[in-house]
């Protein structure tokens, strides 16, 4: 008989690609592959340990497969991903309901950890971090209409907040011979949204020292039949003339790009160990909207670091009233033991951090309504993701809108419209910062 081998995914959208390739080479293995631990003979749950919260998510995570252990509804728990990498003596410790383990640079082990386990052994694998995983299949766990593509692991960009480096390993980015035979994969399985990920794409090809560029790897996957490239993340000392002329010629590649500046204060900045100033992101931001008409920018901030004071954080919202960013994330800083930011002096109280934090959240909500406000009356082409009974009408996202992180479309449509079907959609409305609207006949 054939293993059941369930897989539960936690984090970021990097960390789903890492599961999607595990659950590949379990169905190649003729193990059957589930999403749903009960009953399984191993669940391999991968894990986030980024930041705290995470580290708190995995944990309950474990301890619920821990409790469908105990009633005899799963033989085995398998943790891979970043919290192993992170904390493995930590986990042999205090969590003995965990039957094996694998490192960030040991998911392609799974095959043998799932015999080892099975077999009555424990399964614990740590390989090289800063290997390079070619061979991308997948089991794409994303709607059939959209999925990732990673064209790089790890990073190199030491920020002092920032464990990744060390779970990850250094930035390596993949051959754009794998990278596009995969694409050509996504897109002759009817995948019309690409979403192109890394820890930082505009490094994509660097390390490489062959001449490869994000900007040529993106004019080779504009060939391909998808209807929208989607971005993310760009880092701003990394945006070349090139990057934005190719994004500005190439109509498959939407007008959002997701640029992590994290603050904007120059001090702030200099002790984050960035790249860039005050000065230099307003340029670019200038500089990108003059070329890309429609230009959504979304970005990610960090309130409380060290040594932030009330100005430092006065001059951040200034700068978001000033920019009128369309998309903003905003976390309050987690003091990661391991990484520079944790031993700076000036430490920040938690909860000054928190009432930043929320202060942020207000200030960009109401830039975010005058935002979707602006497009009343207009027709806007939607992907539709489907018919949501709960609110009564069809769901769908915009250009401005990357899955699971920002709004909605609510429209009505006479006829059906099937999930992932691009309409044109009259916007009527705004609720609760989603767009709500009917189908342009």
């Amino acid at each position: 008989m054939p293993y059941k081998v369930a897989f539960i995914s936690l984090g970021c959208a990097k960390n789903l690609v890492n599961t999607e390739q595990m659950m590949a080479l379990c169905r190649k293995a003729g193990y059957l592959v589930t999403g749903e631990p009960e009953g399984a003979d191993v669940a391999v749950l991968n894990t986030c340990g980024f930041i705290e919260s995470a580290k708190s998510e995995a944990i309950e995570n474990i301890l619920e497969l821990a409790q469908l252990k105990e009633q005899g509804k799963l033989k085995k728990l398998l943790v891979t991903g970043c919290l192993t990498q992170r904390y493995p003596e930590d986990i042999r410790r205090e969590l003995p309901e965990v039957d094996g383990m694998l490192g960030t640079g040991s998911y392609t082990d799974v095959v043998s950890a799932v015999e080892e386990l099975m077999a009555g052994e424990k399964a614990e694998h740590f390989g090289d971090i800063h290997r390079t995983y070619e061979d991308g299949e997948r089991l794409v766990t994303t709607p059939s209409y959209t999925a990732y593509l990673k064209i790089a692991e790890g990073c190199s960009n030491g920020c002092a907040f920032c464990i990744i480096p060390k779970l990850r390993g250094r930035y390596r980015s993949r051959s754009m011979e794998a990278l596009l035979a995969e694409a050509r994969q996504l897109a002759a399985s009817g995948v019309k949204e690409l979403i192109v990920i890394a820890q930082d794409i505009t490094r994509y090809g660097l390390d490489l020292k062959d001449g490869t560029t994000l900007a040529k790897l993106l004019n080779e996957l504009c060939k391909l039949d998808f209807h929208w490239i989607r971005l993310h993340y760009l880092y701003p000392e990394v945006i070349t003339d090139e990057l934005i002329q190719t994004i500005a010629s190439q109509p498959k590649i939407v007008h959002y790009l997701d640029i992590p500046i994290q603050h904007c204060n120059d001090g702030i900045l200099k002790a984050m160990r960035r790249h860039t100033d005050k000065a230099e992101i307003a340029a670019l931001f200038d500089k990108l909207r003059a070329a890309l008409p429609g230009l959504v920018i979304r970005t990610s901030l960090i309130c409380g670091l060290p040594g932030e004071g009330e100005a430092e954080f006065e001059e951040l919202c200034q700068f978001l009233r000033e920019q009128k960013l369309q998309r903003v994330g905003v976390f309050q800083f987690s003091p990661e033991e391991g990484t520079l930011a944790a031993a700076m002096e000036d430490q920040v109280d938690p909860e000054t951090a928190q009432r930043r934090v929320e202060l942020v959240v207000d200030l960009q909500s109401r830039i975010m309504d005058e935002y979707n406000e602006e497009w009343l009356g207009a027709v806007m082409e939607v992907l539709c993701e489907g018919f949501d009974s709960a609110e009564g009408c069809y769901v769908g996202r915009t250009y401005a809108d990357s899955v699971d992180i920002d709004g909605r479309v609510l429209f009505t449509a006479a006829g059906l419209v099937p999930a992932g079907e691009f309409v044109n959609v009259r916007i009527t409305g705004v609720s609760d910062g989603d767009l709500t609207g009917e189908i342009e006949e």
